[in-house]
């Protein structure tokens, strides 16, 4: 593997990374051949109900937690086939998914406070 960085690639998969933690989806305006892996998944609610979405996300992210400790393990290791730019891609998309899961159980966690407080 070289250890030269497509940054045009490495800034395109940041910014959607960023835009999906912020619940926008901009799937439709990066190019296909950039999109790779479970980061080029757009969720849809359709034929799903919200339990299960909600389960299959919370298992991507653990998967996505999983590999990113592999590879951040392998490079500490000293695995040359792993490069330090894709350890913190990984680890990147790592975080982005544990904040997006964060901050869906804090609403979660809102509205069932809400609803409880609501005069019956």
């Amino acid at each position: 593997m070289s250890n030269t960085i497509n940054s045009h690639a490495l800034l395109m998969q940041m910014r959607l990374m960023a835009a999906k933690a912020e619940g926008v989806n901009q799937a439709g305006a990066i190019a296909p051949d950039l999109l790779r892996g479970s980061s080029a998944k757009v969720a849809t609610t359709a034929g799903g109900s919200f339990t299960e979405v909600l389960a299959n996300k919370l298992s991507e992210v653990n998967e996505l937690q999983k590999s990113s400790s592999g590879l951040a393990t392998r490079f500490e290791q000293g695995d040359p086939s792993v490069d330090v730019a894709e350890v913190m891609v990984a680890m990147q998309r790592s975080s982005v998914g544990f904040t997006a899961v964060t901050q869906v159980r804090n609403r979660l966690i809102s509205a069932y406070q809400e609803i409880m407080n609501m005069p019956v």
